[in-house]
């Protein structure tokens, strides 16, 4: 991942910042976001290689997030990983649905999260 920047909208602190250490230890760069209400400015001033969006977050849903982003040509191919605390089948449809590349229910394993984004920065999911 050295060389890589990653966006992270994630309003849990704690879960923001192990995504952060495990991919910073990877040699990925990452901005952090607690919420989604600059997010698609921060996307485009970042240019960033993935975006990992939580659905889940007080402001805005990340599909709601992640739809606004698909219908912006400069953000419409950006690699997307979801992460949701709830695993069930709708929401990974609904996430696929609205354009995710990938998808993962927390609790995630470390190895997990970072195999998922680094397929996605080198273009496959």
């Amino acid at each position: 991942m050295r060389g890589r920047h990653v966006v992270l909208i994630e309003d849990e602190l704690n879960i923001a910042e192990a995504i952060r250490f495990i991919l910073t230890q990877d040699g990925a760069a990452v901005t952090h976001l607690a919420s989604g209400t600059d997010s698609t400015a921060v996307l485009m001033r970042e240019k960033p290689d993935v975006l990992v969006l939580d659905v889940m977050l007080p402001d805005r849903s990340g599909l709601e997030i992640l739809a606004e982003i698909r219908a912006i040509p400069e953000l419409a191919m950006l690699p997307v990983l979801m992460l949701t605390a709830r695993g069930k089948n709708r929401d990974r449809e609904a996430a696929e649905r609205a354009g995710a590349n990938a998808f993962l229910a927390k609790p995630f394993a470390n190895a997990d999260l970072l195999a998922q984004v680094r397929a996605l920065a080198e273009g496959g999911a």
